[in-house]
């Protein structure tokens, strides 16, 4: 019941964070870097107006910008570039320079079109904006001022959370143009009529004390990321490993034999506190009626011995005791009526003690307990040279905070050796 009841709560989750993660995105966290500074070289080729040419590609093209993230999406930047023109074969030599500043707006496409789907270490941006231009010719007094918009695309590649390497096409539109690229003719022609083209590679530098840039972080919705969480630790909680119907969270005895009925924690049944469960204890006795009586050999050692070894029949301990409860003495009779009727066999005994308390004292404790029932083996005519005594330390396997976990952690288990 309890696990449909878990089931019916992952399903409603599941509708929960599905509802919630198609609204789209929180771009509130602030846990990544924003600025970043951009350098970058290359080649430009002036389309018009221009009277002759220049050689293709023509150098040089000087790029600096400084960028601010508003989100992982969208960003500003201010820039600073520089061209030289010069000519090509066959024209009249010529030299001119061109400066701009501009600020423009920045789309990081990479996360846009979800690009970590794929790949952490490509991305795409997108830039375009409005700036200012000085254009003079090196051979003459001509200088011109300009008005232009510029747009691009960036390709990026990670080299580091602090590094990217970049290739950048731009294309700049040029209003109030009044001279040709090579200084050459006058630009009648009102209006965006000066067109140029600049190809860069370059790199950009992340600043900020955070480990990532928003270049790269995908930003996930704070609300459906704790859904997913309880999502996670519910299937965690819905896997009962030992197939008792019982869920690992609530199960305190993880390990039970299948087949075996237990209570609502998960631990075999056992009625009359012997320490061997009920089912077992009846099987055994239906299955092995001279074992219990002790009177004749047991006719299948070997299944005995699983079930000893598989911790099936123990003593255990109350809280900072080495004697033994007086509920298990019946399973510490159950091992020493099989030694007795299999003498060529012999039993090692581990000890265990609880979390609570000084970790050396504990040590030292299971191994009293161990000591404890051996002495009790002892008194039963069971040879020394067929005991073998072991301190399994603490046992950290169960939850401490839990008083009925603690009471199987305080506990002395069987090896049986043929």
């Amino acid at each position: 019941m309890k696990k449909i009841v878990l089931l019916l709560v992952l399903i409603a989750t599941l509708g929960n964070v599905t509802a919630q993660t198609s609204t789209g995105e929180s771009l509130t966290d602030g846990n990544y870097n924003k600025w970043s500074i951009e350098f970058a070289g290359g080649f430009n080729k002036p389309q018009k107006p221009m009277t002759f040419s220049t050689s293709t590609p023509n150098l040089y093209v000087v790029d600096l910008g400084a960028r601010y993230m508003f989100n992982n999406k969208f960003g500003l930047k201010a820039d600073f570039g520089y061209n030289s023109f010069q000519e090509g074969k066959n024209t009249p030599e010529f030299s001119t320079k061109y400066y701009r500043i501009g600020l423009q707006g920045v789309a990081n496409l990479g996360r846009i079109m979800n690009f970590e789907n794929w790949t952490n270490t490509i991305g795409l941006l997108g830039h375009g904006g409005f700036g200012a231009a000085h254009f003079e010719d090196q051979n003459s007094p001509i200088k011109d001022k300009m008005f232009n918009f510029i747009a691009g695309v960036t390709a990026q590649i990670k080299l580091s959370n602090k590094l990217a390497i970049t290739g950048d096409l731009t294309t700049i539109l040029n209003a109030s143009q009044d001279y040709s690229f090579d200084a050459a003719s006058t630009n009648k022609v009102a209006g965006f009529s000066g067109i140029l083209f600049n190809g860069t590679i370059g790199l950009t530098l992340y600043l900020g004390k955070n480990e990532k840039h928003a270049d790269w972080i995908t930003l996930i919705d704070k609300d459906a990321l704790a859904q997913r969480e309880r999502i996670d630790n519910l299937e965690k909680m819905l896997i009962d490993s030992d197939k008792d119907g019982v869920a690992d969270y609530l199960d305190l005895e993880p390990n039970t034999i299948a087949g075996l009925m237990v209570d609502s924690k998960g631990r075999a049944v056992d009625l009359n506190n012997n320490g061997i469960p009920d089912e077992l204890e009846s099987y055994l006795t239906k299955t092995y009626p001279n074992k219990i009586n002790g009177n004749d050999p047991i006719s299948d050692s070997e299944s005995i011995t699983k079930l000893v070894n598989g911790g099936y029949v123990a003593a255990y301990f109350d809280f900072n005791k080495s004697t033994p409860t007086d509920s298990s003495i019946d399973g510490i009779n159950f091992v020493v009526n099989y030694l007795r009727n299999n003498p060529s066999a012999s039993v090692e005994i581990t000890g265990y003690a609880d979390e609570i308390g000084n970790a050396s004292y504990n040590e030292k404790l299971a191994n009293e307990r161990a000591n404890s029932v051996k002495d009790i083996l002892l008194k039963a005519k069971i040879a020394s040279e067929r005991i073998n005594v072991t301190s399994g330390g603490v046992d950290a396997s169960v939850d401490k905070e839990s008083a009925l976990a603690r009471k199987l952690a305080r506990r002395v288990t069987f090896k049986i050796k043929n």
